[in-house]
């Protein structure tokens, strides 16, 4: 059997691209939008923007539930692609009409934040959804009887998968980063919205031209009262501890209990012949599921720090580079956001380089398989994010030293904007390791009927990960800020701001969750 990628799921790839593309040309320097276009301070431009990823984070995993429990996955995402186009069509139309209607503040804001909701809304029901159906096309080529071999086989196709889709997502993220704020910040924001709105409209029709060659799984879930199902469930078990001390008279209570965890998150008319494990695996009785999620929590918890650290290229990042030296000859000057495709572009040169030298070397080590375990790939690239906040920390403090002695602007520190190259290429090579571990983890440890779900706990660590970095900012900046005074670590005025002080909090939490997960792993078993 072959290990390339089949058809549909190489397109899925090109259209997560795509979609890539669209978000990152209007999240990556939405910061420098709402500080130079809506005067918003550096603080609240960078809790809104963490606010805003935070809930778009979030939403799928409410989104996820219903179309794991309702709605089949192809359905979920056409109409969660019209609703995210609408979002990026309305997001360019205050654009474009901001510099001509006279408007005040608040109703600019309010403008905004509509048409960010509806993107984050689209997204909300798109992302998961997407990647579980490009996983699903793969089912498609494993018929064959389950051996041991097989089983491995579709481990390794289903790494592979994940591998591709990022490097997918990551080619589209570049452009959308380097082109977009280019754009942006020397054409106009009009035209700088626009161009991810219309790549998302061609994305959908992508879509819809390829459904010819897609694998669609039938929907066995469901009566419509799966949700009621797991609440019901969930009253019972609260109702069996308060009344413990009675189990022995609750004879009824106790059948009603079974009764319900024997009811499955979809119907019992089940395809014995739908392949890939499907008969065994279909059917997940509601507290099983709930089980299911608890047993992930405390990884889920532990990545958090991951998350909040994910959060910095696109807030404080690109405030430190537009005080930085940008320019190249006398004319060009770097876009402060630019910077953050050296992400992207060392996933998009390392990822080739992982596969063929990194795995075979710690194969010979290890003697396992995939050279190392998604556990072990995660701790690595978490590590990895570590390292690139001490360096981002003392880079900041030199950035600091040099302003305050030269006795310059804030924004004229003749302090190159390339010193911060290493801070953003740690980053990318930590993303390798542990945004694909996290991929391939969440999706692998749920069964297959949950596996939107899954890919929805993914990205949930990020949502919680930006309302995390916004608390952190909130509650940083009211102890450290002195009364009647702009000086707290976040200070508009970069030659009075500590971020390198932040920067080294970010490298002390994260090192004490890394310190958890490493215990943790000890006695974690995985399904994979």
């Amino acid at each position: 059997m072959s290990m390339g990628l089949n058809k549909p799921c190489f397109l899925l790839t090109v259209i997560a691209g795509m979609e890539r593309f669209a978000f990152k040309g209007v999240a990556s320097n939405l910061v420098t939008y709402l500080t130079d276009v809506m005067g918003m301070s550096n603080s609240s431009a960078a809790k809104y923007v963490n606010g805003w990823m935070g809930f778009t984070s979030m939403l799928p995993l409410i989104v996820a539930t219903l179309a794991d429990s309702y709605w089949d996955r192809y359905s979920t995402i056409f109409a969660s692609s019209v609703l995210y186009a609408a979002g990026l069509l309305a997001l360019t139309s205050t654009a474009v009409r901001w510099p001509w209607i006279p408007t005040n503040k608040v109703h600019s804001i309010s403008s905004l934040s509509w048409s960010l909701y509806m993107i984050s809304l689209g997204q909300g029901g798109y992302n998961p959804s997407l990647q579980a159906f490009g996983a699903d096309q793969l089912e498609n080529e494993d018929e064959l009887p389950h051996t041991n071999n097989n089983d491995e086989q579709s481990s390794n196709k289903k790494s592979l998968f994940f591998q591709r889709w990022y490097f997918g997502v990551c080619c589209g993220s570049l452009l959308g980063v380097s082109v977009m704020s280019y754009i942006q910040d020397t054409v106009g924001w009009g035209l700088g919205f626009a161009i991810p709105t219309l790549s998302m409209i061609v994305s959908i029709l992508m879509f819809l031209c390829g459904n010819r060659f897609y694998m669609h799984k039938q929907s066995k879930a469901t009566d419509g009262k799966s949700l009621e199902e797991i609440v019901q469930a969930i009253k019972a078990s609260v109702s069996k501890m308060i009344n413990g001390v009675n189990g022995l008279s609750n004879n009824g209570y106790t059948k009603v209990e079974l009764e319900l965890q024997e009811k499955p998150l979809c119907s019992q008319d089940i395809d014995h012949e739908s392949g890939f494990g499907e008969s065994q695996e279909q059917c997940v009785p509601p507290l099983e599921a709930a089980r299911i999620v608890l047993r992930l929590l405390p990884v889920w918890i532990m990545l958090l720090m991951f998350a909040v650290i994910f959060q910095q290229p696109v807030t404080f990042f690109t405030k430190q580079g537009m005080t930085m030296k940008r320019n190249i000859g006398s004319k060009f000057k770097i876009p402060p956001a630019a910077l953050q495709s050296a992400i992207t572009v060392s996933i998009i040169i390392l990822m080739p380089w992982y596969d063929m030298f990194f795995i075979p070397l710690i194969r010979n080590i290890t003697r396992n398989e995939k050279g190392i375990s998604v556990m072990q790939r995660m701790g690595i690239g978490m590590f990895l994010s570590v390292i690139a906040m001490i360096i981002a920390a003392i880079t900041e403090r030199r950035r600091l030293e040099i302003g305050r002695n030269m006795k310059v602007s804030s924004e004229d520190v003749p302090f190159s904007i390339f010193w911060l190259l290493p801070q953003y290429i740690l980053l990318g090579i930590s993303d390798i390791f542990t945004v694909v571990g996290m991929q391939e983890f969440f999706y692998s440890e749920v069964p297959v009927r949950m596996r939107t779900m899954g890919i929805a706990l993914y990205t949930s660590v990020f949502g919680v990960g930006s309302f995390l970095s916004a608390f952190l900012i909130s509650v940083i900046e009211y102890l450290t800020s002195s009364r009647g005074k702009q000086d707290s670590w976040f200070s508009d005025d970069m030659t009075k701001a500590r971020l390198d002080k932040y920067y080294w909090f970010l490298a002390l939490s994260s090192s004490i969750s890394l310190l958890a997960f490493v215990t943790f792993c000890r006695y974690f078993r995985d399904r994979t």
